[in-house]
């Protein structure tokens, strides 16, 4: 990384948030946002905990300063601060409160706390890199593998920008942010879908859409969808740079309305929590199942799971572990006879069981003919 090895300092008003930063998402990027948007647009990332600790620790860490690149921003040369917008935001935050300007009471109470230690404004420490591409490793190792990852989106937006924009392999993007070439592969695949369902499919919520990427990313990791939709896992980045092929579109249109619904909510989202992903991904294995849910104006995944055959393995697994506890409890039950707590069980377990066995008649037969 060409980067100047002295630490250097200005205020905050030399410094700017970056424009760039995948964070703020990808709709609201461009050289041409103002700061004041930036500030808005990342006003919910728990700005607060760090103006606190500037405050309790006497200033800004000089251990944390900010990496920043010289590029021309509206109209002239500035200092950009391409690693720790995070932390410029915090102290611009707590400027605007010590100078009668708090963006909320939470801040206003912030600033009255304490005088703000010196040079807090005046003397930010950042290091000079020479170009975005000289960071992006470090960038891809801390904010997509490391301690202070991004969310799944902005992972995948870094991850299509080296691969798109740079023209990194697969196995190149991985030795440089340290991750695993798999997991490049399914952010890169994710990203490009999102694209391609923005490209194709009119009649989805493209609100939800933006806020539910990690719904999207999992999902396509399920053997159903990449069925459903056609996906080559394995292909190589020109391959699958549009990874839902011409003629899978109309299903694309509907995974994509069963992810976040219609437009106009006249459809609900199938899905609603991550936890629901593995089911949906059984039903898109089933033909059946997706046939209901396309031909249904609001299915439901419960019965779509059902056709799906799901509670059928649901159901095993119950009587599974039903059969595992009962062979536990054999090996000792002889030892408590007498315990009216245990025969009151039994008795429950033996209704339960013929109830079970009668809805089996072949199993019934060859039981009762066995032990007699």
């Amino acid at each position: 990384m060409a980067m100047d090895m002295n630490l250097q300092f200005a205020s905050i008003h030399e410094l700017y948030l970056d424009p760039l930063n995948p964070r703020v998402g990808r709709h609201n990027m461009g050289p041409t946002v103002s700061q004041e948007t930036i500030l808005d647009l990342v006003a919910d990332w728990t700005l607060d905990e760090l103006a606190r600790s500037y405050l309790e620790n006497g200033g800004f860490w000089l251990h944390e300063a900010l990496l920043v690149v010289r590029e021309e921003l509206y109209g002239q040369e500035r200092l950009i601060v391409v690693e720790g917008n995070r932390r410029l935001a915090a102290l611009k935050y707590l400027f605007n409160a010590y100078n009668g300007n708090p963006a909320s009471r939470k801040w206003k109470e912030i600033s009255e706390i304490t005088p703000p230690p010196p040079n807090l404004f005046t003397k930010v420490p950042f290091i000079l890199v020479e170009n975005r591409r000289d960071i992006q490793a470090f960038l891809g190792f801390r904010h997509v593998t490391g301690i202070k990852q991004w969310d799944a989106d902005e992972k995948a937006f870094f991850i299509a920008k080296l691969i798109d924009e740079e023209g990194l392999t697969f196995a190149q993007v991985m030795r440089q942010i340290g991750s695993t070439t798999p997991a490049v592969r399914r952010h890169y695949i994710a990203y490009r879908v999102l694209l391609q369902i923005e490209a194709n499919v009119e009649d989805y919520n493209r609100e939800r859409a933006d806020e539910s990427f990690a719904i999207l990313y999992m999902s396509l990791d399920t053997v159903g969808a990449k069925q459903f939709l056609q996906i080559d896992v394995e292909g190589d980045p020109q391959i699958i740079k549009n990874p839902v092929p011409q003629h899978h579109l109309n299903n694309l249109a509907d995974f994509a309305r069963w992810l976040y619904g219609s437009k106009d909510n006249a459809q609900e989202p199938l899905i609603t929590d991550t936890r629901q992903v593995s089911m949906f991904g059984k039903v898109l294995e089933s033909q059946e199942a997706t046939e209901y849910l396309q031909r249904s104006i609001n299915p439901s995944l419960d019965l779509a799971f059902q056709l799906a055959g799901g509670d059928e393995e649901e159901i095993i697994r119950y009587i599974q572990q039903a059969a595992d506890n009962i062979e536990l409890a054999l090996s000792r039950v002889q030892h408590f006879r007498s315990s009216s707590g245990l025969q009151k069980q039994i008795r429950r377990l033996g209704i339960d069981f013929f109830a079970l066995i009668n809805t089996f008649p072949k199993i019934r037969g060859e039981l009762f003919e066995e032990y007699e």
